[in-house]
Parts: C-alpha cells; sequence; structure tokens
C-alpha cells in the first residue's frame, strides 16, 4: 500500500497536553549534551530571565512524539512504520520551552510526495501552552520506504 496523497491538509486532534517537567528536561539535556547551566539549574535560568530551566531546542520533538504516533497510527494513511526513516526535523520557536509549561500539539499534514519509489509525508506540530499562546512548530519530514528499498 502507498501513502495517501489526500492525507495532505488533515488536521489531527490535538494530543493530550504535556507537562514539562525540570527533571524531564535535565535528563533530555544530558542526552543531548547540552552543557548550558540554565538546562539544569533553575538559578542559572532565572538569572538569564526565564521562570525554569530551559529545554533545549530540540526537546519539541518530545512533545511531537504524540502527534506523529497519531499519524502512523491512521488507518488509512497508508504508512507501514517498519518501514519508516526520519528524514527531517525542524523547529521555529516564539518563545522557549521552561519546566511547568503545560504543551498541547496539534498535527497537520503538509506534504505527500512521492520520489524513486519512496514517500516523503511532511507534517507540522503545532505546540500552544495553556494559555493558547504558540510556542513553537515542530516540522518532520518521514520518508516511507518503498518495496524496493
Amino acid at each position: 500500500m502507498s501513502v495517501n496523497p489526500e492525507l495532505v491538509g488533515r488536521t489531527f486532534p490535538p494530543a493530550q497536553p504535556y507537562l514539562v517537567g525540570r527533571e524531564k528536561v535535565r535528563e533530555f539535556s544530558r542526552a543531548v549534551f547540552a552543557t548550558n547551566p540554565i538546562h539544569s539549574d533553575p538559578e542559572a535560568a532565572r538569572a538569564a530571565g526565564h521562570p525554569d530551566v530551559v529545554a533545549p531546542a530540540t526537546f519539541a520533538v518530545v512533545v511531537q512524539e504524540a502527534t506523529l504516533a497519531q499519524l502512523l497510527a491512521e488507518p488509512d494513511a497508508g504508512i507501514d512504520f517498519s518501514r519508516v526513516v526520519h528524514g527531517e526535523q525542524k523547529f521555529a520557536y516564539e518563545r522557549p520551552i521552561v519546566a511547568g509549561d503545560e504543551l498541547t500539539a496539534t498535527l497537520s499534514v503538509t506534504s505527500v510526495k512521492t520520489l524513486g519509489g519512496n514517500a516523503m509525508v511532511t507534517a507540522e506540530s503545532a505546540v500552544v501552552d495553556a494559555h493558547g499562546a504558540h510556542v513553537v512548530t515542530a516540522t518532520s519530514t518521514l520518508v516511507v520506504r518503498g518495496d524496493d528499498a
């Protein structure tokens, strides 16, 4: 089954809110070797003008994951997860993610293209805080390998 081109323009329901925890930020920071003290020390973060520890820029993928799971589970998408490779990731921030944020992500499929027997699915996850203010848009391109790949 090939990827359904009618996915383009589809917006999924918002994922469950994600409460950003200080320890999760610290764990993620260690995992990606983010050594700036604002990622682990609340006092350093406050001295830099933030209310709590600041998540590294790539932390938004943690919040986005639930929206991508919706896409991959969509029955008519035609996406075989065993054939998926993560092709590209981008983030467009309004403000940093900090511990204590309650974030909700909503995914929209922006593109489905076929290249050399493979499908490229691009989706944007708009992430807002508890007040509905935009925090970040995380854009992922997934490569769905064709039968010959």
